[in-house]
């Protein structure tokens, strides 16, 4: 569909992962003029399964869900804008946006932030092939997928330690590899904790996950070249990147931790026309929380947008 920059957006969703295209189909619904810019680039396009959403039983990865809520969408005649949002400005009665590109400048009413966050985790060979299929990232999703299996922990210092401890509920066959042993260290107290479940430790640097082209677990190589088996994997290294820096820009509250704070009802953020959904805001980083927050925020877009009369709202007959 063909952007026309010369048109002021009723709502620009800012990020085209799960929370903001749930966000952009209820606007669409609404019949209201939207636009999601996305780099193309999220967490979701790296998860190649999710095992927790209703009507999956079986897993669909993200690719598929942004791909079908993209169709989705688009039979809504909301409009699609690969590019990064790099500026956001006020102005007299909505907000700007800025892109990469340089070449548009979007005028809309409202913003929905929908930028989530990016895990921490290092340029291993083979890793990336195995996510969401054999190695996971959230507890809370996949913890359930490594019950009573071998599972190795890939992590950094109290970070991982605190992973595998959780893992304890789902299976006892647990190592924690400390890839990061000179910079990431663990506490006595946690070390204690690891061995009081008969916790595995191991404090060395991989350099490759075993793992075949499908994406099935095999274990791990470290730096000395010796080779640990595992059967299923999970990441934890910290210092995930929050992507809430237009955020920023216009003054909305922030965690210490970079999580945008909203309001648990209507997910709109401390400035007036801005929401955010999704793990970018407090977050449980759950798929299905994401989808919720996105219709959620778009419920109450509408109703702002209701409120302000919006020029646009006559393509559904309201005036």
């Amino acid at each position: 569909m063909t952007i026309d920059t010369g048109t002021k957006y009723d709502c620009i969703v800012i990020g085209g992962g799960i929370a903001g295209l749930q966000g952009a189909i209820q606007l669409g619904r609404y019949k209201h003029r939207t636009l999601i810019i996305d780099k193309g680039v999220g967490r979701s396009t790296l998860c190649r399964s999710y095992h927790n959403v209703l009507g999956w039983p079986d897993g669909v990865s993200g690719t598929e869900l942004r791909r079908l809520g993209r169709q989705h969408a688009e039979q809504l005649e909301v409009q699609f804008m690969e590019d990064e949002v790099v500026r956001l400005l006020r102005s007299e009665d909505g907000f700007v946006a800025e892109t990469k590109s340089g070449g548009d400048k979007l005028a809309t009413a409202t913003i929905l932030l929908a930028t989530g966050i990016m895990d921490r985790y290092p340029n291993l060979p083979g890793l990336e092939r195995c996510f969401g299929l054999t190695v996971y990232v959230c507890p809370d999703c996949d913890g359930y997928e490594v019950s009573g299996k071998q599972t190795i922990v890939m992590g950094a210092g109290n970070v991982g330690a605190s992973m595998a401890l959780t893992l304890r509920y789902w299976t006892e066959q647990l190592t924690y590899i400390n890839h990061e042993p000179g910079i990431s260290r663990i506490s006595t107290d946690v070390r204690e904790q690891l061995a009081d479940q008969d916790i595995t430790l191991i404090e060395q640097p991989i350099t490759e996950v075993l793992a075949s082209e499908a994406g099935e677990f095999h274990g791990v190589r470290l730096q000395d070249g010796q080779m640990v088996e595992g059967e299923r994997g999970f990441i934890a290294f910290g210092g995930n990147e929050v992507q809430s820096g237009l955020a920023a820009q216009l003054g909305l509250e922030r965690l210490e931790n970079r999580h945008i704070v909203t309001d648990p009802r209507s997910k709109m953020t401390n400035v007036p026309g801005v929401w955010a959904a999704g793990d970018v805001g407090v977050h449980a980083e759950q798929v299905t929380i994401a989808m919720g927050e996105g219709s959620q925020a778009a419920i109450w877009i509408h109703k702002e947008l209701l409120k302000r009369g919006s020029k646009t709202l006559h393509s559904c007959g309201t005036t």
